[in-house]
């Protein structure tokens, strides 16, 4: 199972409700494939992840591994938030993009205990 720092960063810049929306939105400037990297700055999960993610009318993407539950969003205005879980495990995500890059916070629940880091994407 990937540790909650995999999993943040996963949840990061990769995000979205994906609401029950009956309409079809239209692309937004942030829409394409981004790169994330995730920090861990206090706890005890993996110091780094590096992770590919695809954002598409505004809603974040991750094709990782099995199990793991994926959902983000960034919105109009550039705010950005993740939540990704596997079973009791979990992190969230926080932070803004901008076309070319974004950044934030998460923090997380995973097997050791509770984490905490940023997050820095990179648009491909």
């Amino acid at each position: 199972m990937p540790n909650v720092g995999a999993i943040v960063l996963a949840a990061t810049v990769a995000a979205s409700a994906v609401t029950q929306a009956t309409y079809v939105r239209a692309a937004t400037k942030y829409d394409g494939a981004w790169s994330v990297a995730i920090y861990t700055r206090s706890g005890p999960c993996d110091a780094a992840y590096r992770f590919s993610g695809q954002i598409t009318n505004g809603i974040i993407y991750y094709s990782g591994a099995f199990g793991i539950d994926f959902t983000g969003r960034v919105r109009p205005g550039g705010s950005a938030w993740a939540r990704v879980s596997s079973g009791p495990h979990y992190a969230v995500a926080t932070g803004h993009m901008s076309v070319t890059r974004g950044g934030g916070v998460w923090h997380g629940q995973g097997p050791g205990g509770r984490c905490t880091g940023n997050w820095v994407a990179t648009r491909n």
